[in-house]
């Protein structure tokens, strides 16, 4: 005959179970951009999530970067004809400012990762999507 002890902690076992089987830690999940601004995602199961529940990547979204650069401009000519307007080239060095265009657009495919809860989502990247001149090689 079993004692109360065990009669607690076989108890708690199986709490401790149905929890973790009805919970779920995290999931990846595949959506479609619906709207860019505002943002919103449809995912595969028909339920659309705004852009307050995404947290977006840089893969994602619209980020500048710093480079360094070191090359030649390629030859250009003005025009008018005169000297100052003759074939030229610059050099162009140093570290520049540029703006990465990677924000979702309207038919995006993206790939979710549902966080803990299931309440935001962070957007990890677009998958192959041939309209947006992606290829599989």
């Amino acid at each position: 005959m079993e004692n109360d002890y065990h009669k607690i902690v076989r108890s708690i076992k199986d709490i401790t179970v149905g929890v973790m089987h009805d919970s779920v830690l995290s999931d990846i999940e595949i959506g479609e951009v619906t709207s860019a601004n505002p943002l919103a995602i449809q995912l595969e199961d028909k339920i659309t999530i705004y852009e307050d529940s995404i947290i977006l990547t840089k893969n994602t979204c619209e980020w500048t970067m710093e480079m360094s650069v070191d090359h030649v401009t390629e030859n250009r000519a003005g025009g008018g004809g005169d000297a100052e307007f003759a074939s030229h080239n610059h050099d162009y060095s140093g570290r520049k400012l540029y703006l990465v265009h990677n924000q979702l657009q309207v038919g995006d495919k993206v790939i979710l990762l549902r966080e803990s809860g299931g309440q935001r989502y962070i957007a990890l990247d677009r998958y192959y999507n041939p309209n947006r001149g992606c290829t599989t090689k």
